[in-house]
């Protein structure tokens, strides 16, 4: 833990840096379909294609190094790996203005996935940072920077794609990194630095021990189950509004007002998880906001109403939010204090898990019947919330 006078400037440092970096992915990855046509790509589904990978491909790979990076920041720091991956990202992002065809993309997505890894790590550096009884609190506020980046990122870019066209607006995106590569730089204070000596006697926890703690496996597999859960409705939420007859402008705007409910319910779960953690265990939070989001899923389903609707996924994001946070928290309590970065790369890395599945599964079950997707997520759920409110030692 930090000291009491820099665990605020620390919290401040990660949350707007982890807010800066997603706001500069997300400005230019959801035009990558129409950056690919410009390439010289006319074939709908070789764009389509060549999208899928390359924004798969990122988390895939860095799902699979989290725990590597992780266990090199524990040894070396914190601070120094995540300036490694954002100097990485402001260098990628610039190379991807001067790409020609839709497999340099592929390539630069891949490379990046080896050398990200930044959102797990400041998720560990603001719990260390913090004192115990605020944890829940600095990692709800990077989790809600990083659901707003993601949410305005897209109107920045799409104005500055419209400015300055799509192939510049990567230098943009690299500026974003660039500037939270400066605050991390300027703000931060690892506590590894301030120990580092006394840090080289004490010995260090070892990773396949951690892995074998059912508290924390259950961690990750929370985690995974809240982010498979909660990304599968991408590929879908419009075909499923599409079969009540609404036209393709109302299914759009309806599809992106219902996506920003749940992301302002998930927000509102992380923010009262701590609120929550004081009066209950973590295992009971967890079971709770499992179930709540089950609630809130099966009366979405429920429904044809377009405000109910919005009051069903607020309530199912809310419910999410503050599972992945008490998750997050319980998986941070259970880690040694000189594994905390390898420990949150395994939790981060079952999160990517989550991320880079879900949407492939999703489409996969769609083909079928749409109500599949929604029929797993709720088993998934009320699984994680039945397991989960067993556990008392969480």
């Amino acid at each position: 833990m930090a000291g009491r006078g820099s665990w605020r400037r620390n919290q401040f440092a990660v949350t707007v840096a982890s807010f800066m970096g997603f706001t500069g992915f997300t400005l230019v990855m959801p035009f990558l379909p129409l950056y690919i046509h410009q390439l010289g790509v006319d074939d709908v589904g070789e764009i389509a294609l060549w999208a899928g990978l390359s924004l798969g491909v990122t988390p895939a790979v860095t799902a699979v190094l989290s725990p590597f990076w992780g266990r090199l920041a524990d040894r070396y720091g914190r601070k120094l790996m995540v300036e490694r991956s954002l100097i990485s990202f402001v260098i990628v992002m610039s190379a991807m203005a001067y790409v020609t065809r839709a497999w340099h993309i592929f390539a630069l997505r891949a490379v990046q996935g080896v050398f990200a890894g930044y959102g797990g790590l400041t998720l560990a550096m603001a719990a260390e940072s913090a004192p115990r009884d605020r944890m829940a609190t600095a990692i709800g506020l990077v989790q809600t920077a990083q659901r707003l980046g993601p949410a305005l990122g897209p109107v920045i870019g799409g104005a500055v794609a419209e400015l300055v066209g799509i192939r510049r607006a990567f230098f943009v995106t690299a500026v974003f990194y660039a500037a939270a590569l400066v605050v991390v730089f300027l703000l931060y204070e690892d506590p590894i630095r301030g120990q580092a000596r006394r840090d080289e006697a004490r010995p260090r926890g070892d990773a396949r021990a951690l892995l074998k703690a059912p508290e924390f496996l259950l961690m990750m597999a929370s985690i995974f189950v809240l982010t498979f859960v909660d990304r599968s409705f991408a590929p879908i939420l419009p075909l499923y509004l599409a079969r009540e007859g609404r036209g393709v402008e109302q299914v759009v705007l309806l599809s992106g007002v219902l996506f920003s409910l749940a992301a302002a319910g998930a927000v509102a779960g992380n923010q009262t998880c701590e609120w929550l953690l004081r009066r209950a265990a973590a295992s009971k939070v967890i079971a709770g906001g499992s179930g709540a989001a089950a609630a809130g899923l099966l009366w979405f389903l429920s429904t044809s109403n377009d405000a109910v609707m919005g009051a069903a996924l607020l309530l199912f994001g809310a419910g999410a939010g503050a599972a992945v946070t008490a998750a997050y928290t319980a998986g941070g309590r259970v880690v040694p204090a000189s594994m905390h970065a390898t420990g949150f790369g395994f939790l981060t890395g079952a999160s990517l898990a989550g991320l880079a599945i879900s949407p492939v599964l999703a489409g996969l079950l769609s083909r079928s019947r749409l109500l599949a997707v929604f029929a797993v997520d709720l088993v998934l759920l009320a699984v994680i919330a039945a397991v989960t409110f067993r556990r008392e030692r969480l």
